[in-house]
């Protein structure tokens, strides 16, 4: 069973996942970055371009999910780095850093709440991220024109995508039709009508979505929501 909450860490969520039966999970783009938590070690999940699908035996996960853009102040590492990647928290922070850390979750009265915790040092330790950054994903899970997003903070358009790249993993385009794919999933999930929901999260139209539904989360819109053909 998959639960969240919000975080103290603004914009975060904490999350767990114990599944219930065998079966490979799908992880849909999302623009984030996770800290996670697997049978006692830490690892990094970076920004993904299409669904990851879990593998091996079902068992319990836990983890932060950083806002979009935030996670690599937070982590130290640039998020182009981990794009489409899971890796060992050992990959990324020194191995004496990573014990302590690690030892602090594993003590914690739940993982989650232990990651929590060190995501918040983290964050107290490290300088704030870049406010642009939230401006850009308001502006984009907003509907706006990557072009016309860049004019109204006055970036380059260079500038803008070497920005992304670092923060989110990948370019604005990238960005802005994950960040489409969650606004439409979010509102045919709700009950809203396809035509509607594509029309409304930005699709040219219901076959739009249903191709940029295959291609990002790998199965049919239908079978995604758990619907009849």
């Amino acid at each position: 069973m998959y639960t969240e909450r919000a975080s103290r860490l603004t914009g975060a969520v904490v999350w767990t996942n114990a599944p219930s039966g065998p079966g490979a999970g799908r992880i849909l783009p999302d623009g984030c970055m996770d800290l996670l938590w697997h049978e006692g070690r830490l690892a990094v999940a970076g920004p993904d371009t299409r669904a990851y699908l879990t593998e091996g035996e079902p068992s319990a996960w836990a983890g932060v999910r950083f806002h979009p853009g935030t996670a690599p102040t937070f982590l130290g590492v640039p998020a182009h780095e981990m794009r489409d990647r899971r890796v060992e928290l050992a990959d990324v922070w020194p191995a004496a850093e990573v014990r302590r850390v690690t030892a602090q979750v594993n003590a914690a009265d739940d993982p989650a709440s232990g990651l929590e915790q060190v995501a918040l040092e983290r964050a107290a330790a490290t300088d704030p991220p870049d406010p642009l950054l939230r401006q850009v994903v308001a502006a984009l899970d907003a509907g706006r024109p990557v072009a016309a997003t860049a004019d109204e903070l006055a970036v380059g358009a260079r500038q803008l995508h070497r920005r992304c790249l670092a923060a989110f993993g990948y370019g604005p385009k990238t960005l802005a039709r994950v960040l489409r794919l969650q606004r439409a999933l979010a509102l045919a999930r709700s009950g809203v009508p396809l035509a509607q929901t594509a029309a409304r999260s930005g699709y040219a139209d219901q076959a739009h979505l249903a191709r940029d539904v295959k291609e990002l989360a790998g199965v049919p819109l239908t079978e995604l929501l758990g619907r009849p053909g």
